[in-house]
């Protein structure tokens, strides 16, 4: 079910070309178009970005053979630090801006796009309705969980939860119990509700990326512009590799099993790709200053703005800066701080070039 849903929004993403064509009299910026050129650089951005966003979000997964990278050690609160704030300055300064430049095109009708700030709206309603799909889905698989353990027995039992991938087993012998990376003692319920949480919030954090990595993929597909795409191969692919940092960061904690790690990790390296690929299929029915196409693009920039706006500042950094781990070492707290400031500003250095 849990995939069926994912596949179902990347493909609802994907039909986003299908609704973007021509139909406006608004000149195309591009203005050293060269097709023969700019196909070899699409080539070439399909793959490394294809390289950086796998690498990336790879990174933090490996931590469950790595003990140098484990989430009980200092470097990984780092790691997890900087990510989450290449995340905030992707929703603020990568993302955001372009939803308020597509949504206040002269392209568009001034009625009513120049008399509501829709952009703002939009992401202000998705960080809202992250907040609800993010209490309710945590309450809901709570529930679920407790009720399962209902009936429960203490010595030689073995109960299994399974809530929409969410797996919780215990198995005892000889009078005590093991735990793997995948399992968790059902007897932990703060680390229960805990383990709830960090999937909920690993599976809504990889949507509000995807909307994004989709959009860039299609835009950078459809150029012709060889000046353009040069600077965006090698920024959009530093921008993955970052992302997957984040969101690798979060799959871990999440605690899936090996199978579900690969599944979220291929689908958030091949969305800019694939992306790419569209756009370069469609490249010559695409117009990006087309009502249409900057209506639909700016609603889903600004949704996904909201999303990872929340995401990084409630689900990643104060659930990890509040904690007594960071609250309790100093030094820990000033260096998480540090590397919280240089993620959120090394992306938005690279908004100079994408």
């Amino acid at each position: 079910m849990k995939s069926a849903c994912r596949l179902f929004f990347f493909l609802l993403v994907l039909l986003l070309p299908l609704l973007i064509r021509g139909d406006c009299d608004c000149a195309s910026e591009e203005e050293d178009r060269d097709k023969k050129k700019a196909l070899p650089l699409k080539l070439a951005a399909i793959f490394s970005i294809l390289v950086c966003g796998g690498i990336g979000v790879v990174i933090p997964i490996l931590s469950k053979w790595i003990p140098f990278l484990h989430p009980d050690k200092d470097v990984f609160f780092m790691v997890k630090a900087f990510a989450a704030g290449v995340i905030l300055a992707t929703g603020f300064i990568h993302i955001l801006p372009d939803a308020f430049e597509n949504l206040s095109s002269p392209c568009l009708d001034p009625k009513p796009w120049e008399d509501f700030p829709f952009a703002g709206f939009c992401a202000m309603v998705a960080a809202m309705g992250t907040l609800m799909v993010d209490t309710l889905a945590t309450g809901y698989f709570s529930r679920r969980m407790q009720s399962g353990h209902g009936g429960k027995t203490r010595a030689g039992s073995d109960a299994t939860s399974d809530v929409e991938g969410l797996h919780v087993h215990t198995h005892a012998t000889h009078g005590h119990a093991h735990a793997s990376v995948e399992v968790l003692d059902e007897h932990d319920d703060d680390g229960s509700a805990q383990l709830i949480r960090h999937r909920v919030i690993s599976q809504v954090l990889e949507m509000g990326i995807i909307v994004h990595s989709v959009i860039i993929g299609i835009s950078l597909g459809a150029s012709e512009s060889p000046s353009t795409i040069r600077p965006l191969v090698v920024a959009l692919s530093f921008h993955q590799f970052f992302e997957g940092m984040g969101l690798g960061g979060c799959i871990v904690q999440a605690k899936f099993q090996l199978k579900s790690m690969i599944s979220m990790g291929l689908f958030f390296s091949l969305t800019t790709p694939v992306g790419i690929a569209i756009g370069i299929a469609v490249s010559s029915r695409y117009d990006e200053n087309s009502p249409t196409a900057l209506i639909v693009e700016g609603i889903l920039n600004s949704l996904a703005a909201g999303i990872l706006i929340y995401m990084a500042l409630v689900d990643l950094l104060a659930a990890d800066f509040m904690s007594p781990r960071v609250q309790n070492n100093g030094r820990l707290q000033i260096t998480v701080y540090i590397f919280l400031l240089l993620g959120a500003g090394l992306m938005s250095l690279l908004a100079k070039w994408a």
